[in-house]
């Protein structure tokens, strides 16, 4: 099957500065692609390569088997869904909908039964001869995505487009586009510097730094087999535990070590990954971390640890302590036992570790 979306070897450049270096994507009919990393990344100028609103210096880009290099914007059969939602002040809702449909010639028929459709699926048919002054940050957002769907385009382009709604809002509407692709079944192309956006709506993740892609894969790839280090801290809300240790050979795997505040350094013993370095960075998720009197078990090796804070988190409860010179986070059950100042007897999870070298920060297992 043609992918819906194909960069090959993109860059952009604004005179001698490389904005985007070498981009590779594709992605099939009906995913949803997360264009994630943080701010001055390159991914809205990406999307915006997509679209057709920047030339490509370098590379191929082609929308359902077609090269649209150099075609227009308005020639590339896509929709876009702004920050700004961008809607007309001085047309009601309904005419910001239609109104690109009635620039490109489409009976008046048409273009009342696509507004119905589309005002019925997201819920905005009590608001169509409002002005967009008269609207909510939540309600315009609707609209801009009601005019992006009437289109019925090849493919949806989203650029951060609940960064300006408040937390809890954002939470809905997040929800109600994951659920808009699951209904329509579209493709679309999204960017955030949200991550947690980036898991909950993505079939497929792209990472981005410094305008080069770290890693590309799906929300569990991107989670539990973090490419390097960047990503292993960037994805994840705590982030990653990233903590310094040596390792030995041992006979039944290796030996990991890891120093802490005060006596004799931590020691796990690893029967999976024999092959390491005598230095590497261990990254463990804070779940895989837990508190060994509720939860032990197969691949667990247990080490007693200085607890030095504790937050409570509602079903959560954070302990934050010293390893490997680091503040690592485990996140145990509500009802743990963690007391700061008091050792707590901790049972690490190796099954899901990662290792990175800590001279490239590439990932070793």
């Amino acid at each position: 099957m043609a992918s819906i979306l194909e960069i090959n070897n993109l860059f952009k450049s604004y005179g001698s500065v490389e904005i985007l270096k070498d981009i590779n994507v594709a992605i099939e009919q009906g995913d949803f692609l997360v264009l994630v990393g943080p701010s001055g990344c390159g991914k809205s100028t990406l999307l915006n390569c997509i679209a057709g609103l920047e030339p490509i210096t370098k590379g191929t880009l082609s929308i359902g088997g077609q090269d649209m290099t150099h075609v227009s914007p308005k020639d590339r059969d896509i929709a876009m869904v702004f920050q700004s939602y961008a809607l007309y002040p001085t047309m009601t809702v309904a005419k910001n909908i239609t109104f690109g449909m009635k620039v490109r010639g489409v009976d008046q028929a048409t273009q009342d039964e696509k507004l119905k459709h589309v005002a019925t699926q997201l819920q905005i048919e009590p608001l169509l001869n409002r002005k967009p002054g008269q609207l909510s940050g939540g309600q315009r957002q609707r609209v801009a995505m009601g005019r992006a769907l009437v289109r019925d385009p090849k493919l949806f382009l989203f650029d951060e487009p609940l960064s300006n709604l408040d937390a809890k809002l954002r939470v809905e509407m997040r929800t109600e586009i994951k659920a808009l692709h699951q209904r329509l079944g579209a493709s679309m192309v999204y960017v955030t510097h949200d991550q947690i956006e980036a898991m909950t709506l993505a079939t497929k993740i792209v990472v981005m730094k410094g305008g080069v892609i770290q890693q590309m894969g799906t929300p569990s790839e991107i989670y539990n087999h973090p490419a390097n280090l960047f990503v292993a801290d960037f994805m994840g809300s705590p982030a990653m535990n990233l903590i310094p240790a040596k390792t030995k050979a041992n006979g039944k795997g290796v030996q990991i070590e890891i120093e802490r505040s005060s006596g004799a350094p931590i020691t796990l013993i690893d029967t999976k990954n024999k092959d390491l370095p005598e230095n590497v960075i261990l990254g463990v998720r804070p779940e895989d971390i837990a508190d060994a009197t509720l939860r032990g078990g197969e691949g667990r090796q247990e080490a007693d640890c200085l607890i030095d804070i504790v937050e409570p988190a509602g079903a959560d409860t954070f302990a934050v302590m010293q390893l490997g010179g680091k503040h690592v986070t485990a996140r145990l059950h509500a009802e743990t036992a963690a007391v700061a100042g008091k050792n707590l007897n901790l049972a690490f999870d190796l099954g899901k570790v990662s290792y990175f070298a800590p001279e490239t920060g590439e990932r070793l297992n």
